[in-house]
């Protein structure tokens, strides 16, 4: 079930808390939300799974292109462990989750218990960067949830074997359907603060994996990704010869968590965790 507190800013935030034990912390894509972790909840029923909607996406507040950061949406995330009362907790990351998992663990490195990321790293692909650029922050030209999944296949190259009604599920997590169309579920301003990110020289985000030193880490990347290389995970894990790694085949950008290669990587992820807490 879904509930709210205040982040220190007054902005209403949404969040559900779910399962006891080891507490992990799901944070979603750019211009996702809760919805992202559906298909992999189920299978991860011995833990805590906590997520949360970013400002500006799903049922959180609105509060203008200035604050979609990835230094503010940290804070956020260490304002609902606060607010829960948690410590430490380990971080799964999709693609901007990840993002925000590896900037915590520079800043706020006492708080994680480890992190997994879904198909990012510290070295961001100029073509997964630009397939963005065309999408964010703008509503789909398809009207119904329907003819949204029926095109899908099509603009989301890389993806095949994807099991039966899932563009459909896709479509209806992540946009609303009105009378005049599709809807996005987050402010449009997105569109601003994403944009301004990328601008200019890219940043060197090597010493952030480096901050990951003692936690446990895992790397899911999707075979087909436009965002993370090969190569790019070969380095993270020359850097990191203990990274837990695996490719989920026939996805691109990103993996929906529940391939059985993820599953595998995740299974190995938590027992490490578990160790890593006990030691």
């Amino acid at each position: 079930m879904t509930a709210f507190f205040t982040a220190p800013d007054g902005t209403r935030l949404a969040y559900r808390d779910e399962g006891v034990g080891l507490p992990v912390l799901c944070l979603a894509g750019l211009t996702r939300n809760m919805a992202d972790f559906d298909y992999v909840a189920p299978y991860l029923p011995d833990i805590r799974l906590i997520r949360m909607d970013y400002r500006g996406r799903g049922q959180s507040g609105w509060t203008g292109s200035d604050t979609y950061t990835v230094p503010q949406e940290g804070k956020d995330a260490l304002a609902l462990l606060d607010h829960l009362g948690v410590s430490k907790a380990a971080i799964l990351g999709t693609s901007r989750g990840g993002l925000i998992g590896l900037f915590l663990a520079a800043v706020a490195h006492e708080r994680l218990l480890g992190l997994c990321l879904n198909d990012v790293g510290p070295r961001i692909e100029q073509a997964g960067l630009e397939r963005i650029f065309d999408y964010v922050g703008r509503n789909p030209s398809a009207r119904t949830h329907a003819a949204l999944a029926e095109r899908l296949p099509a603009a989301m190259p890389g993806f095949s074997n994807v099991p039966e009604g899932r563009w459909l599920a896709d479509a209806q997590k992540h946009y609303e359907e009105t009378p005049e169309g599709l809807r996005i579920k987050y402010d449009s301003g997105l569109r601003e603060a994403f944009l301004a990110a990328f601008e200019g020289e890219s940043p060197d985000l090597w010493p952030l994996w480096e901050a990951t030193t003692s936690l446990p880490v895992a790397l899911i990347r999707g075979a087909n990704s436009d965002l993370l290389s090969a190569d790019t995970a070969a380095e993270m894990q020359r850097r990191r010869p203990d990274l837990l790694f695996a490719e989920a085949s026939d996805r691109a950008h990103v993996p929906w968590l529940d391939e059985p290669a993820s599953l595998r990587l995740l299974a190995e992820w938590i027992a490490a965790l578990r160790m890593h807490s006990a030691g």
